[in-house]
């Protein structure tokens, strides 16, 4: 069966060039990047190449750059780093949409005895900058903002955010995890102090990403150990999988113009769609998206189903998150929303990549009214 994949905001596949750039670290050049000798040399020059790379894509210098696993290990380092670093500011801002790992990192928040406000967003899932502002405090010591949402695919103001912060004297984060590699992501223009990302997300391997640490900020770290990264982050480096990431990132920046083909797909499939299907939603259509992400919301039926019904055809869709997958109730995304039960119940997300093609396109348009008017039919009978 040919596979259509349609998740890209899950995974994405690595790139072939990664792979490549990684295959030698993996064998002939094993050396340990702390060890005082050849092969250990060349490690250290390996990570030293894909910082450099890293860091272009964020818009950091490399200095600010700390590698780690992973979105969700740079996540706890920020805010239990932070928690610990003002102990007299107990107050964190973020929003209701931010993924399930903020939303756990909020709950742990509250339950060491600090405050958090959640601001809210309209229909189509846009921030009001004003009760952004209106919700600071002079204890506020974190305002945690994601640059797009990885359900919907809205782009949050990180800039305007980032104005507003730096002027009630808080620190400011941005989680870049869904937006990098599909749009341009600029630490320094956003007025970040700390910033992550993950490997995966742009066709480097799993288990790599980064924390950007703004230059002046300090924050324990969360790995204890050895001194790697500068003893922010202790720990043999995953040499092999650090190269994959920075070759990742060198090519994410190179083909960021990639993008408008992909929106023009997206565009093309959202437009097609409501002309063959009725009772559809596209959550956050009025809102800046990412290019590759459509949020669909069908009335009359489960929006688990229908991603099965996609499977036995091969395509490859989620009901939202990734992280999530599994919860029968709408995610916390369409809630905040104020999303109809009847659009969120059965909403499912397509997110495309650089590598989906227009036959793919028209073979998901060609199956997927059909499906929809299937289970349509099958949820009428069964009442």
């Amino acid at each position: 069966m040919d596979l259509t994949y349609l998740d890209h905001n899950a995974t994405t596949p690595l790139d072939p060039e990664a792979f490549e750039a990684m295959r030698p670290w993996f064998m002939e050049r094993f050396g340990n990047a702390s060890s005082a000798y050849a092969l250990g040399n060349l490690s250290d020059g390996a990570l030293v190449a894909a910082r450099e790379q890293a860091a272009a894509l964020v818009g950091a210098s490399p200095a600010e750059v700390v590698f780690n696993s992973g979105g969700t290990e740079g996540l706890n380092h920020v805010f239990r780093g932070v928690f610990e670093a003002f102990p007299l500011k107990r107050h964190l801002v973020t929003t209701a949409v931010e993924h399930p790992a903020v939303r756990a990192l909020v709950v742990w928040w509250k339950a060491q005895g600090g405050e958090a406000t959640d601001l809210g967003v309209d229909g189509d899932g846009r921030l009001d900058l004003a009760e952004l502002a209106a919700a600071l405090r002079p204890d506020t010591a974190l305002v945690s903002v994601m640059a797009a949402n990885n359900e919907s695919g809205v782009v949050f103001p990180a800039a305007e955010v980032g104005r507003i912060v730096r002027s009630h004297g808080a620190l400011f984060h941005v989680d870049a995890t869904q937006a990098a590699g599909k749009m341009p992501v600029d630490a320094a223009a956003w007025g970040a102090d700390l910033l992550n990302l993950s490997g995966h997300k742009f066709h480097g391997p799993k288990g790599t990403g980064l924390l950007f640490l703004r230059r002046g900020v300090r924050l324990k770290p969360l790995m204890l150990g050895g001194s790697q990264e500068r003893g922010r982050r202790g720990g043999t480096e995953n040499v092999p999988g650090l190269v994959g990431l920075g070759k990742a990132a060198e090519l994410a920046l190179a083909r960021l113009p990639e993008m408008d083909r992909v929106r023009t797909l997206r565009d093309r499939f959202e437009a097609e769609l409501a002309a063959r299907v009725t009772d559809l939603r596209i959550h956050g259509a009025g809102a800046d998206r990412l290019p590759n992400t459509s949020l669909v919301g069908f009335a009359g039926l489960e929006g688990e189903a229908l991603q099965l019904k996609l499977a036995e055809h091969g395509i490859c869709v989620s009901t939202g998150s990734a992280c999530s997958t599994g919860m029968r109730e709408p995610s916390h995304v369409l809630r905040a929303m104020q999303v109809p039960e009847a659009f969120a119940h059965g909403t499912v997300r397509f997110s495309l990549g650089r590598t989906t093609t227009e036959d793919q396109i028209g073979r998901v348009l060609d199956r997927l009214p059909g499906i929809v008017a299937e289970l349509r039919n099958l949820t009428s009978l069964g009442r």
